[in-house]
């Protein structure tokens, strides 16, 4: 309508800029409001308290001892959202016409071709996987506390 953004295709960055809009306006509204929510949460226990009274500054608290407590959530949600992304961007490669792998398995299952809607589903489990397990150290990694065996 304006012709400011290019509506499909691939080219530079402004062929970028709707798509990517379109996947993490939504995501990023709910990551914002669950961090807000975990971080007033974290603010108001007894161990920030204790620190204050210590004199450590405010930043100091806020990204030594909140923050990385506020974390857990905000990576366990980031997990899960990996997921609805991973959806989304099959829908939003057909509409912006972006070649990919959600355009790629779109065209798969029009054309009825079994082979590539096998592989395309195996490569988006494995990834789904590896954000699993990559989801699984950063919580060893946040918080020692946490152990497998």
């Amino acid at each position: 309508m304006l012709g400011v953004l290019p509506v499909s295709g691939r080219g530079g960055l402004s062929h970028l800029i709707l798509p990517a809009f379109t996947l993490g306006v939504g995501l990023a509204a709910q990551m914002t409001r669950l961090i807000r929510s975990s971080m007033l949460e974290i603010l108001n226990q007894d161990y920030i308290r204790t620190a204050r009274s210590k004199g450590l500054g405010r930043m100091v608290v806020i990204v030594k001892h909140a923050f990385r407590n506020g974390l857990i959530p905000v990576v366990t949600i980031m997990s899960l959202q990996f997921t609805s992304l991973i959806g989304g961007t099959l829908i939003t490669e057909t509409v912006f016409s972006w070649p990919g792998l959600g355009q790629l398995l779109v065209v798969a299952v029009n054309t009825h071709d079994m082979a590539i809607v096998q592989a395309a589903v195996f490569v988006i489990a494995f990834i789904v996987v590896v954000i699993n397990i990559l989801t699984d150290v950063a919580y060893r990694l946040l918080d020692p506390r946490i152990k497998y065996d």
